[in-house]
């Protein structure tokens, strides 16, 4: 049977510990410690809000530069284009979230208790 080095063992959990405040930190929490129960579902939902409003103000503002182009406002199809791309690539970015997150909930709830 091999001992357990509490040396070791103490700097491996200062070394996690050091991990998760950078993390926390990364993702704006600063070094709160504590649990964070609701807080960190409204965060996450709040998150998905933002994200989704500014999908669908990109989708808008594309929309409006079409129309105004096929409208002949405009003659400046490269703008166009440009906002048209930007929207295509947050609504498949959207959806591959989506899926993502479908798949972690089927997973979830397909493990055994």
């Amino acid at each position: 049977m091999s001992t357990i080095d509490q040396s070791r063992l103490l700097l491996m959990r200062s070394s996690i510990l050091n991990q998760n405040v950078a993390l926390q930190r990364a993702a704006g929490r600063g070094a709160a410690g504590g649990a964070e129960g609701a807080e960190g579902g409204a965060d996450f939902s709040t998150a998905i809000n933002n994200a989704l409003q500014q999908v669908n103000a990109q989708q808008t503002k594309a929309s409006e530069l079409t129309e105004s182009y096929e409208r002949g406002d405009t003659h400046d199809i490269v703008s166009v284009m440009i906002e048209r791309q930007k929207a295509s690539l947050g609504f498949e970015t959207t959806l591959q979230v989506r899926n993502k997150l479908l798949s972690a909930y089927r997973d979830i709830m397909n493990m055994p208790v």
